[in-house]
């Protein structure tokens, strides 16, 4: 088939488009830069410096055994034997939120989506559903979820890394607030979920497990989270990469290398804004107000999204868990709150289903900030 000329710039032309669409946050981070350099002159080494490597690191060493363990089917497998086998639509959607919570604890909040979302649309494609609220659960699960875990969000990994403190530490402080609002989540699906009845089709697993992959990425999950957790992200990050890249080379070729290069890019942007004299005294002076850390990371979420948040207040604040929490509850309200937020309401595809989404996203954010004030108060 051929193409005029015409034909080929205009096709060029909609991919340029869809790549700044998909990648918006790349672009911003990439245009924000050059201004940021004028604003706070830096030498390279100095920018080195400004970008934590070892949270880059973790994050990419995590996001090559997620994949994985989702190429590998495994993950696949598990979702549709356990959501195959439900009666009603309230038990359908309450498997959906505790599955989706508990995966995003140990392969990420975002992983998860990819799993669980595609999940519920083929699961709709047999039988009616409701996809929309489904799939506004499954963001609020994952953002209650992930927030239990040093490695189930972007901003815990930071955190987690910064703090100095060991995983099982790091779990203890992060239970309580995880735990309140998963159970605020839970405590919701019956008033979402009617007990109408569904049959589903008792049909195989889409994809064909790969057991090697499955074997090895399941092996090198806790070793590599031992080596990070004795401080070898680097060096275990490297081995895992190159140990797919001779074994099982797809798993790079489709893994989100942009997310790392926005992680990187992200480090640089706010550790340069936090050295604008007037944006520093602003950062100070916030943390004052009450509920410090917490409170200030919850509502800039509102603004930033979480690991953005999480990553400027860092250096102005010592009390890691409290802006763990603050910035973990961010995650609810408005959907520019966490990405994970994004993700859903993008793969999910419904019709107005962001109106939906802040219909109930907003109420958890309010009543999970009163919980976590409470919580900081004992």
């Amino acid at each position: 088939m051929r193409f005029t000329l015409h034909e080929a710039m205009r096709i060029d032309f909609h991919r340029i488009k869809a790549w700044l669409v998909a990648e918006w946050l790349l672009v911003v981070l990439l245009g924000l830069l050059p201004a940021l350099l004028w604003a706070v002159p830096t030498p390279p080494r100095a920018l080195s410096g400004l970008v934590d490597w070892k949270t880059v690191a973790a994050l990419a060493g995590l996001m090559v055994l997620s994949r994985g363990l989702e190429l590998s089917g495994l993950i696949d497998h598990l979702g549709r034997l356990i959501l195959l086998r439900l009666g009603s639509e309230r038990a359908l959607a309450m498997a959906l939120v505790v599955f989706a919570a508990l995966l995003s604890a140990v392969v990420t909040n975002d992983v998860a989506l990819f799993v669980t979302v595609p999940l519920t649309l083929g699961l709709a494609r047999m039988v009616a559903l409701p996809v929309a609220r489904l799939v506004i659960f499954q963001a609020l699960a994952v953002n209650a979820g992930s927030a239990a875990s040093p490695v189930g969000n972007p901003q815990n990994l930071f955190l987690w890394q910064r703090s100095g403190t060991g995983f099982v530490e790091f779990t203890l402080a992060m239970l309580p607030m995880a735990g309140a609002m998963l159970a605020l989540v839970v405590a919701l699906v019956p008033l979402a979920f009617g007990q109408a009845r569904i049959a589903l089709p008792d049909k195989p697993s889409a994809m064909a497990l790969n057991l090697g992959m499955m074997c090895l990425s399941l092996a090198a999950y806790p070793v590599f989270l031992l080596a990070v957790n004795a401080g070898f992200a680097v060096i275990g990050a490297g081995v895992v990469i190159g140990i797919f890249a001779v074994a099982f080379r797809p798993v790079l070729r489709g893994l989100d290398w942009a997310l790392v290069l926005v992680f990187v890019l992200m480090f640089l942007n706010l550790g340069l804004l936090g050295q604008v004299p007037a944006i520093a005294a602003f950062a100070n002076a916030a943390l004052q107000v009450p509920g410090g850390a917490f409170s200030v990371g919850a509502l800039l979420s509102q603004a930033m999204s979480n690991v953005p948040a999480a990553l400027f207040l860092a250096p102005f604040s010592e009390d890691w868990r409290a802006l763990a929490w603050g910035v973990n509850v961010g995650g609810f309200g408005l959907a520019i709150g966490s990405l994970a937020n994004l993700i859903a309401l993008r793969l999910g595809r419904q019709p107005h289903i962001w109106g939906q989404f802040h219909l109930w996203s907003v109420p958890v954010f309010a009543i999970s900030l009163a919980m976590g004030a409470g919580l900081m108060a004992l």
